[in-house]
């Protein structure tokens, strides 16, 4: 039986689209975005709502319900989060 695979890392390159993004905060291990220009997700391919970016364990907590896609890149947990998803559930 041949083990599975490992998952690979997404390609995403936040400074390709950081014209369209507003940075909310940034603590120098995570990074917060806002989408204001409807850049896709790269999980799902529908705009994403917010986006947040971590190399360290931390805890997000958004303040309203939210979809999120969750993916890794090189040594970041990147999360996309989606507001119509949670509202369809």
């Amino acid at each position: 039986m041949t083990p599975p695979s490992p998952p690979t890392a997404l390609e995403f390159d936040e400074h390709a689209v950081r014209h369209r993004l507003k940075l909310v905060s940034d603590t120098g291990e995570s990074v917060l975005y806002e989408n204001r220009d409807g850049v896709d997700c790269p999980v799902c391919g529908d705009p994403f709502d917010e986006f947040y970016a971590t190399s360290a364990a931390e805890s997000f907590r958004p303040d309203r319900p939210v979809g999120f896609c969750v993916a890794h890149a090189d040594d970041r947990l990147l999360l996309f989060t989606h507001e119509d998803a949670a509202e369809s559930v």
